[in-house]
């Protein structure tokens, strides 16, 4: 995917790719080993094709970004953060279904 709708963000990438996005930004933190999360993947690569310019997609590795699953107290994954202009607005835990993660964020924009 090279239209940046879905995004690798690193601790490094974290304040511009998610804090600074013009758009809200919906994070993905994952693990290789997690098998929910695997099942994730796919939900939030069809959201970011369908969502494209509305809302940004993003996956933090939290094995090789330690900093910043820490800062937002990621203890059991897969954690799905929405970000707008740099702030935490909604999040949720667990593997879901693609339409239960669109209906999420659209009520989330929506308040």
């Amino acid at each position: 995917m090279n239209d940046n709708s879905l995004v690798h963000v690193t601790d490094k990438s974290w304040d511009s790719e998610v804090l600074k996005s013009e758009l809200p930004v919906f994070v993905d933190f994952w693990a290789e080993w997690c098998g929910p999360c695997r099942m994730v993947g796919p939900a939030i690569e069809q959201l970011a094709q369908t969502m494209t310019g509305k809302v940004k997609f993003a996956k933090l590795n939290v094995d090789e970004n330690r900093e910043i699953a820490a800062k937002y107290g990621i203890q059991s994954i897969p954690s799905l953060i929405l970000f707008r202009q740099g702030n935490e607005v909604a999040r949720t835990i667990g593997a879901a279904p693609k339409e239960t993660y669109q209906k999420f964020i659209e009520q989330s924009l929506a308040k």
